[in-house]
């Protein structure tokens, strides 16, 4: 290769390279180029950092995964050390102190409930596992019949085609939805459903009340009920009672299902416990982890089951396992950055130093609740959302989405709203100034925005 064909190295034209290699996700290409690419150096903290030395606050948490910074220290020394002693084995045949201190650890976090953990490498695989897991448990008790699958309208699972099948979010499905083996879908709790006069409780009871009559007129037939514990993410962080996880977890016992907590997004302290199914006082049968787990850093998710689902499978017969595998299945350099991550929780008391970190930052968005801009301000945890008063006509939500972002971005602060809904899921490690001064960002992009929104004709929708 000589020099007029050899690919440029240099860090200016970083973002040009990545726009002619590279296929980024869930992204319209051809509009990306329309909005320059953030070329990143190095991390620091809860900052990113790019090749011009920008900075910017990473107050999504890099799509939800980094709890404690990047470039954490006590992170990085664990992966150091797990580095010199075993990189990667396959687990098929073998084992290592890293997956059994990290199964035996997230095990004891539900009290022994759950008391088995399957590897896998990312949220969506994690789905496709329980999914799998709970129709083959039935098939071995003699349940065959059992193959039905029930989602949360507007729930979102993953983009693999078993996890498309349980998620209802037509962007994402629709074009694939040939391909699909599909679930029933029922009403969402969302409290921003609630009708004149009701609670967030009353929201809740009616949605299970729907997912009793379809139970009942499918008696014998649901595999399994899938939810996203208290806040839908994808569906605008679509925020409910606990009351309705009471009510799944009753009436999969009663119609004889299984109930799949999809916590991929919500767990490790999102909620403000450990596992957001804590605060209803139940677990589910089988409980699905990922993203936040390996505090950012590498890929890794799990499916945590009850011993009931686990001894359906065990058995002489080599047919009655389960037979599913992925090559990177329990790695230590993942599961030993997941140990520092659990470390971190426990020994710095994480839990309760967010719920301080929570009030200050709500006090720091109250302004929202009066602007007659913005409805239904919520928060849950370390989840901030609220939705923009948009018109309602096509593009428009799509248009204020692009805008924010950038509006963000020009003050250092990375925001990636969902349409018309704006969240905040910062990491675990913003100190009080840095909390006030991410408030007050975020009030002044929602005011340019909202006054550019006045004033635009150009309506471009845009996947962020």
């Amino acid at each position: 290769m000589d020099a007029s064909t050899r690919p440029p190295t240099g860090p200016g034209d970083l973002a040009a390279r990545s726009l002619r290699q590279v296929w980024h996700p869930c992204t319209q290409m051809k509009q990306q180029a329309k909005l320059p690419l953030v070329a990143l150096s190095h991390g620091e903290g809860p900052w990113l950092v790019d090749t011009a030395g920008e900075r910017y606050l990473d107050a999504i948490s890099s799509w939800w995964v980094n709890l404690f910074g990047h470039a954490n220290p006590r992170i990085n020394a664990a992966l150091v050390d797990q580095l010199g002693r075993l990189e990667h084995a396959m687990l098929a045949g073998f084992t290592h102190e890293p997956v059994v201190s990290l199964a035996e650890r997230l095990s004891a976090l539900t009290g022994g409930v759950l008391g088995h953990a399957f590897f896998a490498s990312d949220g969506a695989s994690a789905v496709e596992i329980a999914l799998k897991m709970s129709f083959h448990a039935w098939r071995n008790q003699g349940h065959g019949d059992k193959r039905e699958f029930v989602c949360v309208r507007n729930g979102y699972h993953g983009e693999t085609l078993g996890a498309l099948a349980v998620t209802d979010v037509a962007l994402f499905r629709d074009a694939y939805d040939p391909l699909l083996r599909h679930a029933h879908v029922v009403a969402s709790p969302d409290a921003r459903n609630a009708r004149d006069g009701e609670t967030s409780v009353d929201v809740a009871r009616r949605a299970a009340a729907e997912l009793d009559t379809l139970l009942t007129q499918r008696e014998g037939r649901i595999a399994a009920v899938i939810v996203e514990p208290l806040v839908q993410c994808a569906a605008g962080m679509a925020m409910h009672d606990p009351e309705y996880l009471r009510l799944v977890r009753a009436l999969c016992d009663r119609h004889g299902a299984h109930m799949i907590a999809d916590e991929i997004a919500v767990g490790c302290g999102r909620t403000g416990t450990f596992f957001a199914s804590e605060q209803a006082g139940i677990w589910p049968d089988l409980l699905t982890l990922s993203k936040s787990i390996s505090g950012g850093y590498l890929p890794l998710s799990l499916v945590l089951s009850r011993d009931a689902i686990y001894d359906a499978f065990y058995d002489d017969d080599t047919a009655r396992g389960f037979l599913h595998s992925h090559s990177y299945t329990g790695n230590p350099l993942a599961c030993r950055a997941a140990l520092a991550t659990l470390d971190i929780i426990a020994d710095d008391d994480v839990l309760a130093a967010n719920a301080m970190r929570a009030q200050r930052l709500t006090r720091g968005l109250a302004a929202l609740a009066d602007d007659p801009r913005a409805k239904h301000v919520r928060h849950r945890g370390m989840i901030w959302a609220f939705d923009a008063v948009l018109p309602q006509a096509p593009g428009v939500a799509g248009a204020f989405a692009k805008r924010f972002y950038t509006e963000a971005r020009a003050r250092g602060v990375l925001l990636r709203p969902i349409g018309a809904t704006v969240y905040l899921m910062p990491p675990y490690v913003l100190d009080d100034d840095t909390i006030d001064w991410l408030a007050r960002q975020t009030l002044a992009a929602f005011d340019n925005t909202m006054g550019a929104m006045r004033t635009t004709t150009s309506h471009e929708e845009m996947t962020v």
